[in-house]
């Protein structure tokens, strides 16, 4: 091979490398992915499948990959090194959400004919109560990229007990509700410690449900996709 042939291939691989480098990490300045300082987490992103109250896929999400601010994700780094002493595992529903998803939430619920889902995430609410009782709104907190629904599992993979499915509407959601049993109100309680000593705030109405306290974008909801 000629010296001219040589140097050919080795700038197509620069090229290729850097092509390769800008795909894979296309996120907004500030962003990250959350396995890179989670690496042990489990992924069950739910609105890219049809597990959920929508019961079809969200827009906008396109890879089941877990994006959330750079603070948030050294944040949670924290909170699974506290986890690991039991043996636990954050196990991931939902984290940064684009504005186009919570927008199909909005024209979903105005669909009143269709309750796919309902007697799994909302079977003592009426559809038409949906935006009323705020359990729908046209803004997320999680389009602002510091917020994430989550709960935990042991190293086998079992999800501890909680008393509600994640994304359930109404009070036995509520992280002060006594009406689930005992053990999920133990398992809700130390979740919310772990959460709020590594710089989480909870959420009244959702066990699952935390943002950070100091999150950096707290006026800018974002839409790019998660892919």
């Amino acid at each position: 091979m000629k010296k001219h042939e040589y140097v050919g291939l080795f700038l197509f691989a620069l090229i290729g490398l850097s092509f390769t480098y800008s795909k894979t990490n296309n996120l907004p300045e500030g962003f990250v992915y959350l396995k890179k300082y989670v690496p042990s987490m489990v992924v069950d992103l739910r609105y890219f499948g049809s597990k959920n109250f929508v019961a079809k896929p969200l827009d906008g999400y396109k890879k089941e990959v877990v994006i959330i601010s750079k603070p948030a994700a050294v944040a949670l780094k924290k909170a699974q090194k506290e986890f690991d002493k039991r043996n636990l595992r954050i196990k991931v529903f939902d984290t940064y959400r684009p504005q186009k998803a919570v927008n199909h939430f909005v024209r979903w619920a105005k669909n009143l004919n269709d309750t796919t889902n309902k007697r799994i995430y909302y079977p003592e609410v009426a559809k038409k109560d949906l935006f009323k009782l705020q359990y729908i709104a046209s803004k997320s907190g999680h389009t602002r990229g510091s917020t994430i629904d989550l709960t935990l599992v042991t190293d086998e993979n079992f999800e501890l007990y909680m008393g509600t499915p994640w994304d359930y509407f109404g009070p036995k959601s509520w992280p002060s509700d006594t009406t689930v049993s005992p053990t999920a109100q133990k398992n809700r309680a130390y979740l919310r410690e772990v959460m709020l000593a590594s710089g989480f705030v909870p959420y009244n109405e959702e066990w699952w449900h935390f943002t950070l306290k100091d999150e950096p974008f707290p006026e800018t909801y974002f839409d790019f996709d998660v892919e």
